[in-house]
């Protein structure tokens, strides 16, 4: 048998290796675990009262280091929080931006971290934001690959499954490099809430808690990304051997 026929017996949408879809079913499980124990421990910390909301909280975050070319605003949705670098603003979902509890002000303490990682040129969140371009055309080409096996517009042999490692590879980094950016942040939020004096020693490990289950979901994401890489490189290399 060819190496083609076998790539495709391999990675074809109804002959994919039991490996794979346990790989799959596994990442799956962890961060759906992962997810609901955040949303829940969230929920724990939202009912835990402290004077400013979470915009007061980013707003006095962004004075205390001088930032002043920064907004917050306030974004649709849940969990939609997030720094945005291109026109420097800080957006908060609706929730963290109204309320006054210690998760939003974890939230949004975090998300001032990612503007003072900009301010400060953080080596980890510059080196992410050159990635950025080069990941966008990963995923986009990795969809057009997936799309046209599914159609069998042609036969998966060894140099697309190692086009497919490439690119997979650029987008799996990008999930790494992220948990240094996610885990600094954090550090920086928790540092400030603590020096501040807006949260208590009690309120402060809720902040913690709050703030090491949001990073979780950036690990469950890249131990998922690389054990497909790996995957995918097995399958590679496996095909050299039998050419």
């Amino acid at each position: 048998m060819s190496s083609d026929v076998n790539f495709l017996a391999q990675v074809a949408p109804m002959g994919i290796s039991m490996t794979y879809w346990v790989i799959i079913g596994a990442t799956f499980l962890v961060s759906l675990l992962v997810s609901s124990t955040l949303k829940r421990r969230f929920n724990q910390h939202s009912q835990v009262p402290i004077r400013y909301t979470g915009a007061q909280i980013a707003e006095a975050m962004l004075r205390q280091h001088g930032i002043n070319d920064v907004r917050v605003i306030s974004t649709p949705g849940q969990l939609t929080d997030h720094y945005d670098p291109t026109n420097k603003t800080v957006n908060l979902s609706e929730s963290v931006y109204a309320q006054n509890n210690v998760a939003a002000a974890a939230v949004a303490a975090h998300e001032v971290g990612h503007a003072v990682q900009h301010q400060q040129a953080y080596k980890w969140l510059t080196f992410r934001s050159k990635m950025v371009p080069a990941v966008g055309f990963a995923s986009q080409m990795l969809n057009w690959l997936m799309i046209l096996s599914v159609f069998g517009a042609f036969a998966l042999g060894p140099t697309t499954i190692w086009i497919w490692v490439g690119l997979f590879s650029v987008t799996t980094l990008f999930a790494v490099v992220t948990l240094p950016v996610e885990f600094d942040a954090s550090r920086r939020a928790l540092v400030w809430l603590e020096s501040s004096g807006l949260a208590a020693s009690m309120e402060h490990e809720k902040a913690k808690n709050a703030l090491f289950w949001a990073a979780m979901t950036y690990v469950a994401a890249a131990v998922g990304s690389l054990a497909q890489l790996a995957y995918f490189l097995m399958m590679a290399l496996g095909g050299r051997r039998e050419e």
